[in-house]
């Protein structure tokens, strides 16, 4: 499978989660995946989740990667998701707790939800944290660029659904 990489560049700033959102729901209109598909609606989503966490608790720039099949008649769309930021930091989910009202906090909980996979590494002074969307059996994440052997994957398997 062919897969077509773009990328955006995100500035520290909260504002710039519903530039991503926009951006990311132009690159899926361009690769022919349905706006309205479960796949496209969990995408910016995850995406939103993801490129908050980098801007807000790193309060540096990012770069969002999207990986989506070149064949717009790949079905299922298989989407992966990446997010690097400057931090070395692991990203933990926090799980809903004792405060049903906290308004932050769940983000990567939603993503360890959403998708077939995700995971992070460390990659020069920071890390990537990535995630997958529609594609069970990998067939995306396998043709992205893979972090140096010194810096093996930490991958965090989401249960089959």
């Amino acid at each position: 499978m062919q897969v077509l990489q773009v990328q955006l560049a995100v500035q520290a700033d909260p504002a710039e989660v519903s530039r991503a959102r926009r951006w990311v729901r132009d690159r899926l209109r361009a690769a022919g995946i349905d706006q309205d598909s479960a796949v496209a609606e969990t995408l910016v989503l995850v995406v939103s989740e993801l490129v908050t966490n980098a801007v807000v608790h790193t309060g540096s720039p990012a770069v969002l990667r999207l990986l989506v099949p070149a064949d717009p008649a790949a079905v299922p769309p298989a989407v992966r998701v990446e997010v690097a930021d400057a931090s070395r930091t692991a990203p933990a989910p926090r799980h809903a707790g004792a405060d049903q009202d906290a308004t932050n906090g769940r983000g990567l909980e939603l993503v360890e939800l959403l998708c077939e996979r995700w995971g992070w590494y460390p990659e020069g002074s920071g890390k990537r944290v990535w995630c997958e969307i529609g594609d069970p059996d990998g067939a995306v994440g396998a043709l992205a660029a893979r972090p140096a052997a010194s810096a093996a994957p930490v991958a965090s398997p989401v249960p089959a659904r």
